[in-house]
């Protein structure tokens, strides 16, 4: 493990491994060339070029809003079925919610082949629980955690994950819900939401709670339902199949999709277009 030339290499490549190299930053998923062939598929982006390193700017295949709530039993995420390529609703039936294990569920919105991409690593992850088959499962703050360094790591190097992710489950017997975003900032609530839901899911789930701490697993359903119903009217990059993940002490399940009725009587009011 160790040479003995006259050349300082006490901490040679066996030593460290995949690790970084002494004194290195260490080089998540994605980034490194050696164990990656991210710079390969993407090398007009990532070779400086006459003005310097080019990296996308924006998102192409987007999901939009994912909401997310604690209820008296657990949590839910729900986000519609809708991956849109630019303006175009171009795949329809693409669920962005997703059961990693027992004890956890995510949700996805932004660039969803960054998703994918940060997917394919956890799922990794997930079988090699499954083949130490020690009862240690990643829980939902770990992932959360972890989500945190990866895509504050990937915004420092000024080369971000287009996402905002929800995360939820239950650890150690407690109902957990969280959000990160693209730049690694991340919160914990009782109700959680990204994009165009901020805006118009939030209010509708702190008005159905009222002066109550959780809902009931019925009416955390029923919110979520008018949830998608008005992002599918007021968004227009939602459509009304939507899928719903929920995560009890039970374990975690995907329902739906659901379809959300349709009522477009009330256009013909709206004046001025």
């Amino acid at each position: 493990m160790f040479s003995t030339s006259n050349k300082n290499t006490l901490f040679c490549k066996e030593f460290w491994g995949n690790g970084p190299a002494p004194g290195g930053f260490y080089n998540f998923i994605g980034t490194n060339e050696n164990t990656s062939n991210f710079n390969k598929v993407c090398k007009e982006y990532t070779t400086p070029g006459p003005f310097g390193t080019q990296h996308a700017f924006s998102p192409i295949t987007t999901g939009s809003s994912v909401v997310g709530i604690k209820f008296d039993g657990g949590v839910m995420i729900a986000a519609d079925n809708l991956v849109s390529y630019g303006s175009l609703a171009r795949y329809q039936d693409v669920e962005r919610v997703f059961k990693v294990n027992d004890k956890t569920i995510m949700g996805a919105s932004g660039d969803f082949a960054d998703f994918q991409s940060l997917k394919r690593s956890i799922d990794q992850k997930i079988i090699e629980d499954t083949c130490d088959d020690d009862e240690i499962v990643m829980k939902p703050k770990a992932l959360y955690t972890w989500l945190t360094r990866i895509l504050y790591n990937r915004r420092s190097r000024f080369n971000p994950l287009w996402l905002e992710i929800v995360v939820g489950g239950f650890d150690n017997g407690v109902p957990f819900l969280g959000h990160v975003d693209l730049r690694g900032r991340a919160y914990e609530d009782t109700v959680v939401a990204t994009s165009f839901g901020k805006h118009l899911a939030l209010p509708l789930v702190r008005e159905k709670l009222g002066d109550k701490n959780l809902l009931t697993l019925s009416e955390a359903k029923e919110v979520l339902r008018e949830c998608m119903e008005v992002l599918y009217y007021r968004d227009c990059r939602a459509i009304p199949k939507y899928t719903v993940a929920v995560c009890t002490k039970d374990g975690s399940v995907i329902e739906g999709p659901f379809n959300n009725d349709e009522n477009w009587k009330l256009a013909t009011m709206v004046k001025g277009y």
